[in-house]
């Protein structure tokens, strides 16, 4: 009976795969790149390498959307065609016919989880670094300007009390992917005097994990605001963090898996970037949410498909496109309401995927008082 029921809903999901993810590629991709091509930017082999890399992204989109339509009309044919209301007539039970399209969300969650954090965003980032290449050049590809890292810890006043304050500050005019130039440096870290660093240009040292400062000088103040000492110096080694050559990063909430992202959460919550924590915080949520979405479409659709009367593929795909409206609707809701601290960040990150569950919660005892 679990193979019969899944492999009816097996060509509906296909089907909603494919015209789900063209849907998203064409809205997404298509038409940047064909604009690209009329203006003679870009080169066909470009545009189809970067149409290429972008699949995935849109296909793990796709997924959540795919198993409800896929169910949904499953279990919309099974229930026209009297074959649901002949399984109950021989005791089995709802949540019995149900467990099928329970099965196939979990697995598809599974696909779903593991392909948004090894494949989609290696291939997302790539394909905008392509894209990059081919319009800029390559020795742009990673400028960035006016890099500020305020390093903020909790320390101990002298009043005995805790607090957040600001115990390094970094500054630099410029990055050209390989060096920090006019780079200024406000370290408090030792509470007997403020070290200032000047320096024409800085580069980070993986091997030894120091910063290289070339052609700048060391000032040490003390808490009177007199300069104690000058170091003049044309390189000098300094062991500072590397987090200011990592918020440089030019990869964006999708191109970054789950250890990327913790990574970047941590060097943020050094620098108490308040809103930044917070956006990423529901980021990460909503990387185990959106795939939990799989179970939760696969329980909503099920349970609105076992009805008795008959129903018609356009009808089910009405009903199958007005749920994934509601569902990003209100994770866009969510999302404004955790960025503006009005919801946890684990409740904005996870709130459309348990509304559909509960929904699918209470369809299902719908049909069980109905029956």
């Amino acid at each position: 009976m679990d193979r019969y029921i899944m492999s009816e809903t097996i060509a509906p999901f296909l089907f909603g795969l494919g015209a789900f993810s063209s849907l998203g590629l064409a809205i997404g991709v298509l038409f940047e790149l064909i604009r690209e091509l009329s203006d003679n930017s870009i080169s066909w082999d470009i545009a189809l390498k970067v149409f290429g890399l972008q699949l995935p992204y849109y296909v793990s989109l796709a997924l959540p959307m795919a198993v409800l339509l896929g169910v949904l009309l499953g279990y919309s044919r099974l229930s026209s065609d009297n074959e649901i209301v002949a399984l109950r007539s021989c005791g089995v039970s709802l949540q019995r016919i149900v467990r099928p399209a329970l099965a196939l969300g979990l697995i598809i969650a599974g696909v779903n989880f593991t392909f948004d954090q090894t494949i989609v965003p290696e291939a997302r980032y790539e394909a905008k670094m392509t894209l990059l290449r081919a319009l800029k050049d390559e020795d742009k590809l990673f400028r960035d300007d006016n890099i500020i890292y305020p390093e903020i810890r909790e320390v101990e006043r002298e009043n005995g009390e805790k607090g957040r304050t600001l115990v390094r500050l970094f500054y630099a005019d410029t990055y050209d992917g390989r060096l920090m130039n006019e780079v200024t440096i406000l370290d408090r870290t030792d509470p007997n005097y403020t070290q200032l660093v000047q320096a024409e240009s800085a580069r980070w040292n993986p091997d030894t994990e120091t910063w290289t400062f070339n052609n700048g000088a060391i000032y040490v103040i003390s808490p009177d605001g007199e300069y104690r000492n000058v170091l003049a110096f044309e390189s000098h080694s300094l062991p500072l963090p590397r987090a200011p050559l990592d918020i440089t990063s030019r990869r964006d909430y999708a191109e970054m898996n789950l250890v990327q992202s913790f990574h970047q959460l941590k060097i943020l919550k050094l620098s108490g970037r308040d809103r930044k924590i917070r956006k990423l915080e529901i980021r990460i949520h909503q990387k185990f949410a959106l795939p939990m979405a799989c179970l939760a479409f696969a329980l909503f659709g099920a349970t609105l498909g076992i009805q008795s009367q008959r129903s018609s593929t356009s009808r089910g795909f009405g009903v199958c496109v007005l749920a994934i409206l509601a569902y990003y609707t209100l994770m866009s809701l969510a999302d404004a309401l955790g960025l503006s601290g009005a919801l946890p960040p684990w409740m904005a990150g996870w709130m459309p995927t348990i509304v559909m569950l509960v929904a699918g919660f209470i369809v299902m005892r719908t049909r069980l008082s109905m029956n």
